[in-house]
């Protein structure tokens, strides 16, 4: 069954999310809904030479060629029998098609950014898990899971490759502020480091959208608002407060409105580049796009600095 997007996507702006549940071994688990192109009765898969252990392998419906990941696998490190009931969840992110093998599929919930919280770092022995968050659904404990996590994990060429910044050469410091929301501490390093290395020398860090609009909104009276902050960079899914309510918060405001606001997220297609643009970002880029992403930034500081001049703000 193929989702509608359009019949399912949230109002712009409004810290909400539509978790779609499903189980593995009788625990609950979900993906944010946007991440899913369709829903899909499990098929035989080709398995692959020399692939990941939690790759199961390929299988090609309507023509696309399809890897398949066994879930089940990648979080219990066991192999788990497959029955012929399983599910495929064919997700779209990061420019990526890849189905996920599930056991059942238990609904969807909307909930409010707010009610989703970060597993306490003492489960992890300090280092982020595979949990974006966990949240509370129609009764039940629901483990939010970082896909993009598991996906760069797998396969790291997928994921944000500092190369493309190395291959610019050398390039002219810049000390212009900026400000990044990104609750993935795996990212949120990938990012630093590959800003660090484009010459950016001054980045602060939030690790959800309430903090950077704490941050954000504490500076909008401040005369020297513009010395501490050029440009916000934000992923869209975060705990407490997401990417596009903290868009929408920023160009409400009559100050930090001149701001530029990126939108860096692996859930960025039509649907969702529409919403963003509705919501006032500048820009919005697929995540492993950081090379893309250091040209925006250019190109925006750029901007913000002769509009500054000219007394625009």
């Amino acid at each position: 069954m193929e989702k509608e997007k359009e019949g399912i996507l949230l109002e712009s702006g409004t810290n909400e999310i539509e978790i779609m549940k499903f189980t593995i071994q009788g625990e609950f688990y979900g993906i944010n809904v946007a991440k899913v192109k369709e829903i899909m009765m499990s098929e035989k898969v080709k398995a692959m030479p020399h692939a990941h252990p939690a790759v199961e392998g390929i299988f090609k419906p309507r023509d696309l060629l399809i890897t398949v990941i066994d879930l089940g696998y990648y979080l219990t490190n066991d192999y788990l029998e497959h029955k012929s009931r399983d599910l495929f969840i064919v997700t779209n992110f990061n420019k990526m098609t890849v189905a996920f093998r599930v056991q059942s599929i238990e609904g969807i919930s909307r909930i409010s950014w707010k009610d989703i919280q970060k597993p306490d770092k003492t489960l992890t022995h300090g280092e982020e898990g595979v949990a974006t968050g966990i949240a509370q659904c129609a009764g039940e404990l629901v483990t939010i899971l970082d896909f993009e996590k598991i996906v760069a994990e797998i396969a790291p060429e997928t994921s944000i490759q500092i190369s493309e910044v190395e291959q610019m050469g050398d390039r002219p410091i810049c000390n212009n502020p900026l400000v990044i929301a990104e609750d993935s501490i795996l990212l949120q390093k990938m990012i630093d480091d590959a800003l660090l290395r484009a010459g950016f020398t001054d980045v602060t860090n939030f690790s959800n959208g309430q903090d950077a609009w704490d941050y954000l909104k504490g500076l909008s009276h401040d005369p020297s608002l513009y010395d501490k902050v050029n440009l916000v960079i934000t992923d869209i899914e975060m705990p407490e407060m997401d990417g596009h309510r903290l868009t929408k918060l920023v160009k409400d405001d009559p100050r930090l409105k001149h701001l530029p606001v990126v939108i860096f997220s692996s859930l960025i297609d039509d649907q969702m580049r529409i919403k963003g643009e509705q919501l006032g970002a500048d820009e919005q880029l697929t995540k492993p796009e950081i090379g893309n992403l250091v040209h925006v930034i250019d190109r925006l500081l750029e901007r913000f600095e002769k509009g500054r001049l000219a007394g625009l703000y």
